[in-house]
């Protein structure tokens, strides 16, 4: 069985590529990075999603991008409470994940897994730059140039099953390969119990996806 890296961040999209890595029939090898974002719920999400999707093993790498800031996942910075507006939101963070899939892809090279999934989504996206299809088709080409193996002939992929489905096309196709929503979360201001906030723009998305999914929503609200 040939092998793949899953970034797995304990959300709804990263879930759902796990479970399509699974059915492409990939001895699936989940990652999360610990990048010192506000809370640890994602991580702990991340840990069950794996288990529950029955990844091989899964690894969780430290990279503290709080160091430099610069987000509101990372940084003294409010998280908006008042819906989508126009351009890149406060909650992008800078480099994340051009270092996710650089991490990813050091760990495919020593697995000799040359499948590197993510979860990027370019459709119900909040405006981050690093979830466009321009960005995976050049991570990509430098993945293939810049590494021992590719140079070599054995080509890297970098797949991004999501990238053009909608939320609610990603919540049914996620349901009908059998993942559990409710152990994931994306909530990016949660309650100190873990509870979602319903009104950042992460839970915003995620409940009007299993609106349009028709899909009963899982996700525990703090209110």
């Amino acid at each position: 069985m040939e092998r793949a890296v899953v970034l797995v961040s304990g959300g709804l999209d990263s879930a759902t590529a796990l479970a399509v890595a699974r059915r492409d029939g990939f001895e699936c090898h989940a990652l999360s990075v610990d990048y010192g974002q506000r809370h640890r719920f994602e991580l702990k999400a991340a840990a069950a999603v794996a288990e529950h999707l029955g990844a091989a093993e899964h690894r969780v790498v430290s990279v503290d991008l709080r160091a430099i800031g610069g987000s509101a996942l990372t940084d003294e910075i409010d998280v908006p409470e008042s819906g989508l507006g126009e351009g890149i939101p406060v909650t992008y963070v800078p480099a994340r994940n051009l270092t996710f899939l650089s991490i990813a892809l050091g760990w495919g090279e020593v697995l000799r897994a040359r499948d590197l999934y993510v979860g990027v989504n370019a459709v119900d996206y909040s405006g981050y730059p690093d979830c466009r299809p321009e960005f995976v088709g050049a991570f990509e080409r430098i993945a293939n140039i810049a590494t021992k193996a590719g140079v070599e002939g054995d080509v890297f992929r970098v797949r991004a099953p999501l990238i053009d489905l909608t939320k609610a096309q990603i919540i049914r196709l996620g349901t009908d390969l059998g993942v559990d929503y409710a152990l994931t979360h994306s909530c990016y201001n949660p309650a100190p119990d873990g509870g979602a906030c319903g009104r950042c723009d992460s839970c915003r998305i995620r409940r009007a996806g299993f609106d349009e999914a028709g899909v009963p929503d899982p996700t525990r609200y703090a209110s």
